[in-house]
């Protein structure tokens, strides 16, 4: 199995190549590694304990190796690497303002890999045959559950080596997050192919409401993964913020951002949909506009 996707920019397709990627097939797909090793890997202990070595002063020996070997373009960042007091302070780096434009229409909250269904029951055939993808269960509340039963949903995925910055996609008004806790499984493909629901229903996640003018109550919910310390929310709720807004930023590892959105009110990009519908991820960056 390899991870290919399409580069929204250039059309190309393209290979992404995780770091550890044996390890997470060896964790996912091999049945000793699913059986051993997987119950640690997801306890909140480990990612805790990387989280913290990742926080230490001698932690930013890793960030020229981690650059060099992704191809992370510094340019696009307020610092250079070598002002960064830690691994961590250099992962959820801040961009310089420029360095994204806020395109029109609803745009993606972050950099990463998107997948764009017009309703539910489609993430379904995508993913998995067996356990279905409930919001009962993604949400923890069964009458949020009920009030998103007929959105469409759209799943950005940050690798390690994407921007872990994550934005509001449209004007609004957020509401507090909510917590939910959970392990830490990863959210690269390797797991999601066959573990979609165990992950998105079994990993600390957390979730805001963003009151909208023309396109209703956008749920926005950041998803942590493996070696992801922290979910940290930097906005203020109940203040209006503008589309672009910094919403919060994830430490390290890959993570994910799930949006729900009322379908009748929102009108997809046709060419997320079309790659989506021909089980491809897009490449998009945030600020790219998604939907109108």
């Amino acid at each position: 199995m390899k991870i290919k996707f399409i580069n929204r920019k250039t059309g190309e397709l393209e290979t992404e190549t995780p770091p550890g990627e044996g390890f997470l097939k060896f964790l996912y797909n091999n049945p000793f590694g699913r059986i051993t090793i997987l119950p640690m890997v997801k306890r909140k202990f480990l990612s805790t304990y990387y989280g913290n070595l990742m926080n230490k002063p001698n932690s930013t020996k890793k960030i020229d190796s981690f650059v060099k070997q992704l191809g992370i373009d510094m340019t696009e960042a307020v610092k250079p690497v070598n002002e960064y007091t830690s691994f961590n302070d250099f992962f959820y780096r801040k961009l310089k303002p420029e360095a994204r434009e806020i395109e029109n229409g609803i745009v993606s909250p972050g950099d990463g890999k998107l997948l764009a269904f017009e309703s539910i029951d489609a993430v379904h055939d995508f993913y998995i045959k067996g356990r279905k993808f409930t919001l009962k269960e993604f949400l923890a509340d069964n009458k949020l559950a009920e009030q998103y039963k007929n959105a469409a949903m759209i799943i950005l995925r940050l690798a390690p080596n994407d921007y872990h910055r994550y934005h509001f996609p449209y004007n609004g008004t957020p509401s507090e997050s909510k917590k939910i806790k959970g392990h830490y499984l990863s959210v690269s493909p390797y797991a999601l192919i066959k573990n979609f629901t165990k992950v998105f229903c079994e990993n600390k996640r957390e979730y805001c409401i963003l009151s909208t003018e023309d396109k209703g109550d956008i749920l926005l919910a950041p998803v942590g993964a493996t070696m992801v310390g922290s979910i940290i929310s930097t906005y203020k709720a109940e203040e209006p913020v503008k589309k672009g807004d910094e919403m919060g930023y994830f430490a390290f590892g890959g993570s994910t951002i799930v949006m729900l959105v009322d379908k009748n009110k929102i009108s997809i990009d046709k060419d997320l949909l079309e790659n989506t519908k021909n089980k491809l991820e897009t490449f998009v960056k945030m600020g790219e506009k998604i939907a109108e």
